[in-house]
């Protein structure tokens, strides 16, 4: 969408554009400023028809990025996003929010994740509930105003309450890194019981910690997933006879391409292969990854289409694509086309 004088000011995607371009003008008590706002500098649009819905979501991903247009909010600035850090060479490990990631040190950082909101509410409310919310920054000789509000178990004073304290952390470490749900069985707990007792305030606290803590659990799981740098082929249906494949390298589309076909054939399933073969080379295979504030939005695109019902595909292991005759990749995009 631009304004009076051709600046780009929003980019969006759309499965029915007539539809999606002719909301932003009904009138509307319950529109937003930021519509409004929009409506009243849009005059002209241009637009790209991409072969899939995957394609357009990677497509909108990368413009926002490159044009930074005004009235898009997310995607637009990679700085915004932030890490959960805790410091691991200190004698109390503390938790914390920030926007940078040191490396080369001992300490662990979880991230990046696209939501400051739903990341501070997950730590405010591990602190609250587990009381290590210390308020003595040195932690020592005396006990700290939040011990007195019972907002601090007492890690000020040493003795069983540092122990404690560890073990909350481990805990905290365990669940970010997907090791250890303890932590997340305990708050649901809580939950259940504030809820049975009518303390009805508490149990939704706790309750908006887990679906916190459960968004940034399955922001991991893609981090994860993207980190193992996975060789991926997927296909999605154009039409009855047509299909377009992807290759997928980490959190990147490496190549795509259209096939025609009136039977799944061997002619189409060695046309594939050597599409396969010819991109995924030893350089490409070698290639690390490391998921960056630059590149989340596109790990998360992938791993979530990946998820839905508009695709299929498999994860070609490393030792299948050295040699040129192997027939499991035929297998495998046999049985992909055949599903």
């Amino acid at each position: 969408m631009k304004d009076s004088l051709d600046n780009i000011i929003y980019v969006g995607k759309s499965k029915n554009l007539k539809n999606r371009v002719r909301s932003y003008f009904y009138s509307s008590k319950h529109s937003s400023s930021k519509i409004e706002k929009l409506v009243q500098n849009l005059k002209d649009f241009d637009y790209i028809v991409t072969d899939t819905e995957f394609e357009a979501f990677m497509l909108e991903c990368q413009l926002i990025k490159k044009l930074k247009p005004t009235y898009n909010r997310l995607m637009k600035s990679p700085l915004a996003y932030t890490y959960i850090k805790i410091t691991m060479d200190e004698s109390y490990p503390n938790i914390e929010v920030t926007n940078s990631y040191e490396e080369n040190t001992r300490n662990l950082y979880y991230g990046p994740y696209a939501a400051k909101g739903i990341v501070e509410n997950a730590i405010e409310g591990l602190k609250k509930f587990y009381k290590i919310n210390c308020s003595n920054p040195t932690k020592k000789n005396s006990t700290c105003l939040n011990y007195s509000l019972g907002l601090c178990l007492g890690m000020c004073i040493g003795g069983s309450a540092q122990n404690e304290y560890i073990s909350i952390i481990n805990k905290i470490i365990g669940i970010l890194s997907g090791l250890d749900n303890t932590l997340l069985l305990e708050l649901e707990e809580a939950m259940n019981n504030a809820s049975e007792e009518f303390n009805f305030e508490t149990a939704a606290k706790y309750r908006d910690c887990i679906e916190a803590l459960k968004s940034l659990i399955n922001k991991e799981k893609i981090l994860d997933f993207t980190k193992a740098n996975n060789n991926i082929l997927m296909l999605e249906s154009l039409k009855e006879n047509q299909i377009k494949s992807f290759l997928i390298k980490g959190n990147r589309v490496i190549f795509s391409k259209q096939y025609t076909f009136n039977n799944p054939t061997k002619e189409l399933i060695q046309e594939i292969k050597d599409d396969i073969l010819a991109n995924f080379t030893t350089d490409v295979l070698n290639s690390s990854i490391k998921v960056t504030r630059d590149d989340i939005d596109e790990a998360q695109i992938i791993y979530s289409y990946l998820k839905t019902n508009n695709c299929k595909h498999i994860i070609i292991p490393d030792e299948y694509l050295k040699f040129i005759n192997n027939t499991k990749i035929d297998e495998a995009i046999n049985s992909l086309l055949s599903n």
